[in-house]
Parts: C-alpha cells; sequence; structure tokens
C-alpha cells in the first residue's frame, strides 16, 4: 500500500467513524436488542498468505461454533431478520472502520478470505493478496450479486463450498487482478462512488 493510499484510509475512516458513530451505536443496540448478544461477529481472514487478522462486523446471523465456509441458502434459516436489512445494505460492515484504521484493510482492495481458501489457492490468493484487501472493490461491485444468487441456490454446505470454489473464487480472483493492475486514487475513489450508490434497501 502506497503512503498516500494509506493517508487517504486513515482521513476517510476518521471522518466516517465521526459521522456514522450515532448510527452505528443505534445498530449495535437493534442487534442486541433484537438478536442478543454478541453485538459484534468477528472472523478470521487473511491480508497475506501467512498473515491473518480478525475482521469485525455487526453479527446478522445465529451463532454456530461449528460454522465455516462462506454464507450460502444453507445458511439462510440462521440469518436473523435485522442481520437481513444490514446485508442488504452493507450497514454490517460498519465496524470494519475500525480494520481499516488499524490497516489491517483498507476502503478498496479485494475483499479479504479466510485462511481456508487461501490455503486451497495459494497460488492463486498470493497473487491476489498483493493488494491490501478492502471494504469494497472491483469483484464485490462486479460480482457480488451474481455470487449471492448462485451461492443462495445451494442447500448444503458441500454444495455451497462446491459452488463457490469453482465459479466464484476464479471470477472475483481475475476482477481483483485487473483492479490491481489499474489501480489508482481516482479509481478508488470512483469504486467509493460507486459503492455508496448501491447501499440502499431493496
Amino acid at each position: 500500500m502506497t503512503p498516500g493510499k494509506r493517508a487517504f484510509d486513515i482521513a476517510l475512516a476518521l471522518l466516517l467513524s465521526a459521522v456514522l458513530l450515532i448510527p452505528g451505536l443505534v445498530i449495535a443496540g437493534l442487534v442486541l436488542a433484537l438478536s442478543g448478544r454478541p453485538v459484534l461477529h468477528r472472523s478470521e481472514r487473511m491480508r497475506g498468505i501467512d498473515d491473518p487478522f480478525m475482521l469485525w462486523k455487526f453479527r446478522s446471523m445465529r451463532p454456530d461454533p461449528g460454522d465455516g465456509g462462506v454464507t450460502g441458502g444453507d445458511k439462510t434459516d440462521r440469518i436473523t431478520p435485522i442481520g437481513r436489512v444490514l446485508r442488504r445494505t452493507r450497514l454490517d460492515e460498519l465496524p470494519q472502520l475500525w480494520n481499516v484504521l488499524r490497516g489491517d484493510i483498507s476502503f478498496v482492495g479485494p475483499r479479504p478470505p479466510l485462511r481456508r481458501y487461501t490455503e486451497m489457492f495459494p497460488d492463486l490468493y498470493a497473487q491476489v493478496l498483493r493488494s491490501r484487501p478492502g471494504i469494497t472493490g472491483l469483484a464485490t461491485l462486479r460480482f457480488h450479486r451474481r455470487e449471492e444468487r448462485l451461492l443462495d441456490a445451494c442447500a448444503t454446505a458441500a454444495e455451497t463450498e462446491e459452488v463457490y470454489c469453482r465459479r466464484c473464487v476464479p471470477r472475483k480472483a481475475a476482477l481483483d487482478l485487473i483492479y490491481a493492475r489499474n489501480r489508482s486514487l481516482c479509481f478508488d475513489l470512483a469504486l467509493i462512488a460507486e459503492t455508496v450508490t448501491r447501499i440502499r434497501p431493496r
């Protein structure tokens, strides 16, 4: 990450933290009142092949100690009512401003993968994670809805894993590598602006 990109991330994260403090507290109160504890969910993600960190979100699903892999149709019944709203609007990701301030992720970049996928596709993710992972990015904007449709149709964890590995990982990685070849502050600003226009209830 360049010093300029890091400085931009810090400045924007501080600004948004101030602006969104009250809405964030309201969301935390709603999650607590409607879904109970814990309010926050943390998940180990990777910012490099051998570089894990904890990614924070507002909890949108009922806890399951044996949970693993990405979310597909097999997990739909675990998503809470308020969790559905948070996921549609991406407000569940507000706590990731903390990850940005820590330097774990950037605002724009590939979504940070679970360890299991970097272990399954080490050569691919060695290329993808040369870019600092981000909250949003080219793959998120161009493939997220397609990914949701593919995974929502899966009825079992095994099917979700097979579809994600075969149909999602390669396509997302290709888009992430296109971003890496063309990244610039202007490109980042365009992707952030596009992300904001999509954050609305459906």
